[in-house]
């Protein structure tokens, strides 16, 4: 039963940072591996999709992570995010992608829908780190945009 439980918790965990070292703000996707692959399945109708060993498979799930998320300053004026790359981690499925920090963003808006359209339970964790506290924002199914507020 326990098992079956942990299926039934649809979750992923994004780390947004800003790396003071690089000047970049990187973003890290995290998902089950599990989730990953049974949402290829749906998703792009590839019963056979096999994550573990297919590389198109990982490059069409790694694809859609992107266009399911964004970064926006207060103004509206679209952060433009560079995928870094993907990989498997364990049990988990990892993306990556970063762009330029902006001198003087005071806000971050942030949008992250992966899996929302296949699974209305799915919750999409948020955090960032590397301007003062960790902040935190939990996306459900109906938030499009969500923000956190620096103070520089």
């Amino acid at each position: 039963m326990g098992s079956l439980a942990a299926h039934q918790l649809k979750s992923a965990v994004t780390t947004i940072l800003f790396n003071e070292r690089t000047g970049n703000i990187e973003v890290m996707h995290r998902f089950v591996l599990h989730d990953a692959e049974h949402a290829v399945g749906e998703l792009f109708n590839k019963k056979q999709a096999d994550i573990h060993t297919d590389e198109a498979t990982r490059a069409l799930f790694a694809a859609y992570v992107l266009q399911a998320f964004a970064l926006e300053s207060a103004a509206g004026e679209a952060l433009p995010l560079t995928s870094v790359g993907y990989q498997i981690d364990g049990r988990d499925f990892w993306v990556y992608q970063e762009t330029p920090q902006i001198a003087g963003l005071t806000e971050l808006r942030v949008r992250q829908k992966a899996l929302q359209e296949l699974w209305p339970a799915q919750q999409n964790l948020v955090n960032i780190e590397g301007k003062g506290a960790i902040k935190s924002l939990q996306f459900n199914k109906d938030d499009e945009w969500l923000s956190v507020t620096f103070n520089d």
